[in-house]
Order: C-alpha cells, then structure tokens, then sequence
C-alpha cells in the first residue's frame, strides 16, 4: 500500500458495514480518505477513533445524500477544492427494499436504482474526470458488487429489483473497463462481490428481529473480509487488472 500512502480515496457508504470498514482500513493504511454518506456523526466517530489510535491516514466525513445528482456533484467540487482530487473511488453504498417486481412500490424500486447504479455511475464519471484532470493514469475504480450480481435466487422475491441492479453493476464493470482500454488508459475497474455480509442491509429492510433469525441461519462474510480484499485489489502490481472478486463464506454453497 505505500504507493497509496497521501492519496485520496472516496468510500460511499462509509457510515456502516463494509464502506466504514474500508474507510477504516485505508486510512490505517496512510491514504486520505473521505467517507460520505447521510449519518455523517457515524463517520465522524470513526475519523475521531483512527485519530486518537495515531492512524497513518485521516478520514475525513462528507455529507452526502446519493440519491441527489447535485449533492455528488458538490461533493467533488468540495474533494477538487479541499483534497486536489480523487485518485481510488470505492462505491460502496448499496441498499434495497422488500419491494416484489409484481407488487413493489415505485418509489422504492426507484430509490434502490438512484442508489445502486446512478449514483455509482455519477460518482465513477466524476472520479474518473478528477484523475484525467490531473493526468493520473494509475486510478482505481472500486464496485462493491454482490453474489447477486452474478446470479438469481428462486424463491426470494423481494430482492428481485436490487438483484437486477447488481447484475447491472456486473455489466456496468465490464463496460467501464472496455472504454477504459479503448481510451489506452491504465486507470482500472475492479468489482468485489460478496455473499451475505454481516451487516445491517437485511436489518434495514425487515427489521431486527426477522433479520437476526435469518443471518443465524448460515455463515457470514465480516465488513472485514470485504475490506480486505479492497487492500488486496489495490496492492496489485499496476500492470495487474483484476476484474471480479466473488467472495462467499467457505459454508455457503450457492
């Protein structure tokens, strides 16, 4: 990670689960991180902590609220003016709702999109643009995908639009990278898709009760592990494009 060291790394999501983790982790690895998200006194406790453990880098919290074109893009503007610009983008955040394709609500199937794809799109178009700027050609674009993006899982209805959104991220990543080397450009793409995770995603969607009694029921990745393989993913040699990271816990065989 020391070509890292004093860069700056954008992490959405940085408020909870693998996007905190990973704001963590490199920080700890002496980059410049801005975490964003909408609980910004969550990342702020977190850059609190990895200050008072004398961390090699700074986290610095953004509020951001993803949904919005304008708040992104006034995010940049604030990372150009504060930070020079944006070297390792890592779209993180993520969400669903139980929302059916034959019964779900239009404004949550429109919520899961603003936030899995538009707002990953808007971000990497923006980073993108801040490293051409400033003619860095050793960028990284980082999509925290899923397993869901590779496959459809019978009889989970609920998940059907955000699966559908994953699956875009799986295209969009291929698609990132093709325009990236039509460009002869040496800035990569990389997507990490992991199985369940132990956060609060299913919390979120249906309550703690149903989701502590479904995360009992089989092994769970850790923010941790995802984490890691973003430290993994960017300590590749540069000439190294690593494409998809499918991770799923050892006891989990689908």
């Amino acid at each position: 990670m020391e070509r890292w060291a004093g860069r700056v790394a954008l992490v959405t999501g940085a408020s909870s689960g693998v996007g905190a983790e990973t704001a963590k982790v490199l920080a700890e690895n002496g980059m410049c991180v801005v975490g964003c998200g909408r609980n910004v006194t969550a990342i702020q406790e977190l850059a609190d902590k990895l200050k008072s453990r004398s961390a090699k880098g700074v986290l610095h919290p953004m509020k951001c609220d993803l949904r919005s074109e304008k708040q992104i893009l006034n995010m940049f503007e604030e990372i150009k003016n504060k930070h020079g610009g944006v070297d390792v983008c890592v779209n993180s955040a993520g969400m669903s709702h139980v929302a059916p394709l034959l019964s779900g609500e239009t404004e949550k199937w429109r919520e899961i999109i603003d936030v899995n794809v538009m707002a990953l799109c808007i971000c990497t178009r923006e980073a993108f643009k801040q490293m051409i700027e400033r003619n860095v050609d050793d960028g990284h674009i980082i999509h925290i995908n899923s397993t869901s993006g590779h496959r459809v899982a019978m009889g989970d209805y609920d998940l059907n639009l955000y699966v559908g959104t994953k699956h875009m991220v799986t295209g969009l990543t291929e698609g990132l990278r093709q325009e990236l080397r039509g460009l002869k450009s040496h800035i990569r793409v990389t997507a990490i898709s992991p199985g369940n995770v132990n956060t609060m995603f299913a919390n979120r969607m249906y309550g703690d009760e149903i989701a502590e009694k479904m995360k009992s029921e089989y092994k769970l990745l850790e923010s941790s592990d995802i984490a890691d393989m973003v430290k993994y993913v960017l300590q590749s040699p540069p000439h190294v494009q690593i494409h998809d990271l499918i991770v799923r816990p050892i006891e989990q065989e689908t």
